[in-house]
């Protein structure tokens, strides 16, 4: 495992090759070209897939992107460690900037329930009833209990008088068999899934 500052955080790096999905979906794709040592896996995430049921919300979401802290805005795997600190996992990252990518896969996740009038960016300019505004807290592997762990806080408001409809904070931990790239990568996929499950079931039925 390779440690590194966190500061400043690392940019997001273009792709060179398919990248497969985490999980069940998910194996590791070493990106082609590049110069000196092994080059990088890159990891998806995965949305939730298509449960459309009937008599749906009719509501329109707009989806900001999660704000967190420095390290969270990059690509890199992150590993806590016993203590605290915080380590780039070296060898592996992620297919976008880790809060673009929750966020796309949010949105898809909400999609797929077929539950809603739209859902939307901010960047789309669609008019939209609520805006779903999120934190990640945590998203990195725990190397002292051997866990993925997945911490998302998210407020629905409402649009037009910025009122606070409903909050709620959203866990996942995940055993991960070893800490390296595919495990990490696997377990913090898993524990997004749940996350996303308890976020659209939440989405779709808040007042």
């Amino acid at each position: 495992m390779t440690r590194l500052p966190l500061s400043p955080a690392l940019p997001g790096r273009p792709l060179s090759g398919r990248i497969l999905r985490a999980g069940a979906l998910l194996a590791p794709l070493a990106l082609l070209g590049g110069c000196g040592g092994g080059t990088p896996l890159t990891f998806d995430l995965a949305a939730l897939p298509g449960q459309a049921r009937a008599g749906g919300a009719a509501r329109s979401i707009v989806v900001s992107e999660p704000v967190g802290l420095q390290p969270m805005e990059a690509d890199r795997i992150i590993v806590r460690e016993p203590g605290g600190s915080l380590s780039f996992l070296g060898g592996g990252q992620w297919a976008d900037r880790l809060p673009r990518l929750i966020q796309t896969r949010v949105i898809q996740s909400l999609e797929n329930t077929g539950r809603l009038r739209s859902v939307s960016r901010p960047s789309d300019k669609v008019p939209s009833d609520y805006q779903l505004v999120s934190e990640i807290r945590e998203f990195d592997v725990n190397s002292g209990t051997g866990e993925a762990v997945v911490d998302l806080s998210a407020k629905l408001i409402a649009e037009g008088t910025g009122r606070v409809v409903n909050a709620r904070v959203f866990t996942a931990r995940v055993p991960v068999k070893k800490v390296d790239p595919q495990g990490a990568a696997a377990g913090l996929d898993a524990a997004l899934g749940q996350v996303l499950a308890d976020l659209v079931r939440w989405v779709n039925t808040a007042r």
